[in-house]
């Protein structure tokens, strides 16, 4: 199948790979031209424009937009769709807000266009084990594009989700339990750090993901981590939020479902940020001020 490819980022370009592999014909643009001269090495064809890429693709046309969330995304659907003839399909496969989906696919059915939302969950190990699609937009284009998905992601690894912003929704809630999943082991793994049994960090890891009812991809991953540096002296303890985990909590808020486990670790990713947090510091205040414990002076 043909594809216009927009964005060849960590993700991105991974996907391209992975869909020249599997056979298809991938038209590829990125606002930097690096990365799409390197694609165009393993048989894409680059565009230096997204009116070079449309102009390159046969009609209907298909374009995948993978950039950063919101204003960067936004102005990468509009340039393209006011180059798109009707008939035509956006996907998007970055992390917008379901709630934006909606919008937008309402804005572009006026030019008789049409849209789907992705939600993409793999990061940089997508290109060999496949990524995770969950989609959402009209059934019947879903189908058009099964091809697509098929090639990207691992076996059964990819579903139509429902109407548009499901699959970016379904996506966000994913992103909240990852936040859990992750804090859960960061805090299991900082107690066996600090034991008294002088604990192999990496073995320990390794015997969990055999048999284990705590096994996961991301224990993989912890114990691929801990195997390179198990005391992690490299790493800075300051933690970013994609945005995603702050999004689900705002939905749990509106549903009136609680959701301490995904709003706590949110909360930690604060924390990790705080060179020196005034409100401890005033927790220590108040504690010498009503009942005279010490206080660590600077």
């Amino acid at each position: 199948m043909q594809l216009g490819f927009i964005g060849l980022g960590r993700m991105g370009g991974n996907m391209v790979r992975r869909l020249l592999l599997g056979g298809h014909q991938i038209v590829a643009y990125n606002r930097s031209p690096e990365p799409t001269k390197e694609v165009e090495k393993l048989g894409a064809t680059a565009a230096y424009s997204t009116k070079e890429l449309v102009e390159k693709l046969t009609l209907p046309r298909s374009v995948w937009v993978m950039v950063p969330a919101g204003k960067t995304t936004d102005e990468a659907v509009t340039t393209v769709a006011a180059l798109l003839a009707p008939g035509d399909t956006i996907i998007e496969g970055g992390n917008s807000h379901y709630k934006d989906d909606a919008l937008r696919a309402a804005e572009l059915k006026k030019q008789r266009l049409h849209y789907l939302d992705a939600g993409t969950s793999g990061g940089i190990w997508g290109l060999k084990i496949g990524y995770c699609l969950m989609v959402g937009g009209e059934r019947e284009v879903f189908a058009r594009h099964e091809a697509i998905f098929k090639t990207l992601a691992p076996e059964n690894g990819y579903g139509y989700m429902g109407g548009h912003g499901s699959g970016h929704y379904v996506k966000m809630i994913h992103n909240g339990i990852e936040y859990g999943m992750m804090q859960a082991y960061a805090e299991g793994f900082e107690l066996l750090q600090k034991s008294d049994f002088q604990l192999n960090l990496p073995a320990i890891a390794q015997l969990w993901q055999q048999g284990s009812v705590v096994r996961s991809w991301l224990l993989d991953l912890a114990a691929s981590a801990l195997a390179k540096d198990p005391q992690l002296a490299r790493i800075q303890g300051y933690v970013e939020d994609s945005g995603e985990g702050r999004w689900t909590i705002l939905d749990a808020i509106e549903k009136d479902v609680p959701a301490p486990v995904i709003t706590q670790s949110l909360f930690t990713r604060f924390r990790s940020r705080q060179a020196e947090s005034f409100g401890e510091k005033l927790l220590a205040a108040l504690r010498n001020e009503f009942g005279g414990h010490a206080v660590k002076n600077k």
